[in-house]
């Protein structure tokens, strides 16, 4: 059920842009992905050269793991960056060798793969549980999904709930752009995250 963020989320962007409210990483992310419903984004996962590091493809294009991208870079976090030096150190423990025949690190287009993200946050962030229990799945979260045709998919976790379902709403982009979707368990979820984990594993 794809929800429209314009409305419903107005309280949350008025308590959260109070001056001194403190708030947690993942409310941070959260909001920085919320932002991005806000851009008009056609699906186009090209390949193309970029920057590095900062680099971004065009802005009207993007793809679900750009979303995720252009969030944490909204809060001082560069997975290019980040995802390119840990591979420079460990490539063989990525999968691109395996899955796209590549010898070597790639700024370009490693960042920007589902696969990679998830091996990244399984290094360096927290690992959390796959379950079917909606508490489980808090603001600012990274969850990854297997939709049909066995493509992967990636979102983040907000901190509202579907008023129909009581489920936490995510954002992500599944190719209609940036959008706010009570999608949660739509598909099957590969992967359960938080990164950067805190001392008790929470944001």
């Amino acid at each position: 059920m794809l929800t429209h963020p314009k409305h419903w989320l107005l309280p949350l962007l008025l308590f959260t842009s109070v001056p001194g409210f403190a708030e947690s990483v993942g409310e941070e992310l959260a909001r920085s992905a919320l932002k991005r419903t806000e851009f008009s984004v056609v699906y186009d996962g090209s390949y193309r050269v970029i920057p590095y590091p900062g680099g971004d493809v065009p802005a009207n294009l993007g793809v679900c793991t750009d979303v995720v991208i252009r969030a944490y870079r909204g809060v001082g976090i560069d997975l290019q960056q980040r995802v390119h030096e840990d591979m420079l150190a460990h490539f063989d423990l990525y999968p691109s060798r395996r899955l796209w025949g590549l010898r070597k690190p790639d700024t370009n287009i490693d960042h920007r793969r589902v696969p990679n993200l998830q091996r990244f946050f399984e290094r360096h962030g927290t690992v959390l549980a796959v379950t079917s229990n909606p508490d489980d799945y808090q603001t600012g979260d990274i969850v990854t999904w297997k939709l049909p045709r066995n493509l992967p998919h990636i979102g983040i976790v907000i901190g509202q709930k579907s008023g129909s379902s009581g489920i936490p709403l995510i954002v992500h982009n599944i190719g209609r752009g940036p959008e706010v979707e009570d999608g949660l368990f739509a598909y099957s979820i590969t992967g359960h995250y938080r990164y950067p984990p805190d001392q008790g594993g929470v944001m």
